[in-house]
């Protein structure tokens, strides 16, 4: 999701699932005799969330202030199932930053634990914060969503498939621009130069950048013998030109007036003999690497920048000068599309997500991800948790 993956984020907006939760097994019913007097109830009764914010400080962090708030301020936090979340904080653990890493040993042995050991924890070791813009300013943010396709392919071109994902030009240098999109379909120098570089063949190259913009991809590919192998293509760079969203070419054209993705394919339904003036408008275009997609790889989506592979419905890519990589944040958005109240990990980034309380949700694989990605445009609150430690 790095421009290894937060290059999607970069450049989404455009595109869109329904929240996919993890495969965890679900966890033994709290028990009560574990619960610490005034933290955790017996089943039955209400939990009891501890206030210790008025006499912790505010902190500043880059482009944002986190206000310290009480744990009765996180809507929905005593019905989250945290096991989902453990699964993503047991990767950020991975890569800790130096804050958390002190903490990994716990949130490992705590992965076993129950959900009410598992909330126990959190409000001991840890301390809500409030996001709010630095400079003042509405406290509600944006919410938009990313996915990872899953897109059918042919290792050699032909039946249809004719439309090529290649690897790093061998000419290639970082931070100058490279040949144009539009140059790379009729320039023959830039063909040659992409000569050998193929990867695989898709069939329809708005689904090839629509795989480019979000950075990452899974691909069922078909080989010369006719065996079938899933595969990942994992953003390796760029050539080097500005991403211009041609959402926006629409609109300001006065093409359209939804410039979600449904939006964009209903166009060009409509006008099949533009695809390629509509593709050009944006310059930019993603080189690949192939990557090998085991049973556990595929369970877990792309690395984002953090360097650790996504949890759909629990990561989230953010501004890092507002919130540190591998931070725990409960995130609260409501709107048409879905409404969350939930913990997740800012293990992600992109330089389209700017701002304290901004947020991009990766929303797993395949078609009802890529849905709900390009739609999801609504409301958000998030707070941040924490080590009480590290004040």
């Amino acid at each position: 999701m790095t421009l290894p993956l937060f290059l999607r984020r970069t450049l989404t907006g455009l595109l869109a699932g329904v929240l996919l939760a993890c495969g965890t097994p679900p966890q033994p019913a709290p028990d009560s005799s574990t619960t610490a007097p005034g933290v955790l109830q017996a089943p039955g009764v209400p939990l009891i969330l501890p206030d210790t914010a008025a006499s912790v400080p505010a902190l500043v962090r880059g482009n944002s202030r986190w206000q310290p708030v009480a744990w009765t301020e996180l809507p929905g936090f005593e019905r989250d199932k945290l096991f989902e979340a453990w699964n993503a904080w047991l990767k950020s653990c991975e890569r800790p930053g130096p804050v958390f890493a002190p903490l990994c040993p716990e949130v490992r042995r705590l992965s076993i634990g129950s959900e009410a050991e598992q909330r126990q924890w959190l409000l001991e070791r840890l301390q809500p914060y409030r996001v709010e813009p630095l400079q003042g300013g509405p406290v509600a943010g944006l919410l938009t969503a990313y996915f990872e396709p899953e897109l059918q392919a042919r290792r050699l071109p032909g039946a249809g498939f004719e439309v090529p994902l290649y690897q790093l030009p061998a000419n290639l240098k970082a931070r100058q621009p490279w040949f144009s999109r539009q140059e790379m379909d009729s320039v023959g120098m830039a063909q040659e130069a992409l000569r050998g570089r193929e990867i695989v063949y898709l069939n329809d190259p708005v689904q090839a950048m629509v795989l480019q913009i979000q950075g990452s991809g899974r691909i069922r590919v078909t080989e010369p013998d006719g065996s079938t192998r899933l595969i990942r293509l994992a953003y390796a760079g760029h050539n080097g030109h500005p991403y211009q969203s041609i959402g926006r070419w629409l609109l300001d054209q006065g093409e359209l007036r939804d410039a979600s993705w449904p939006g964009i394919q209903a166009w060009l339904l409509r006008n099949p003999q533009r695809v390629n003036e509509l593709l050009w408008r944006n310059p930019r275009v993603v080189f690949f690497k192939e990557e090998a997609l085991g049973e556990l790889d595929a369970a877990f989506g792309p690395r984002g920048a953090q360097g650790v592979p996504l949890t759909p419905g629990r990561s989230i890519a953010v501004d890092p000068q507002s919130i540190p990589y591998g931070t725990p944040v409960w995130l609260a958005s409501q709107g048409p599309q879905i409404a969350l109240q939930r913990l997740v990990l800012a293990q992600d980034t992109g330089s389209a997500i700017r701002g304290a309380v901004r947020a991009d949700y990766f929303a797993g694989w395949g078609e009802s991800a890529g849905e709900l990605a390009g739609r999801l445009k609504q409301p958000l609150n998030l707070w941040v948790l924490w080590p009480k430690a590290a004040r």
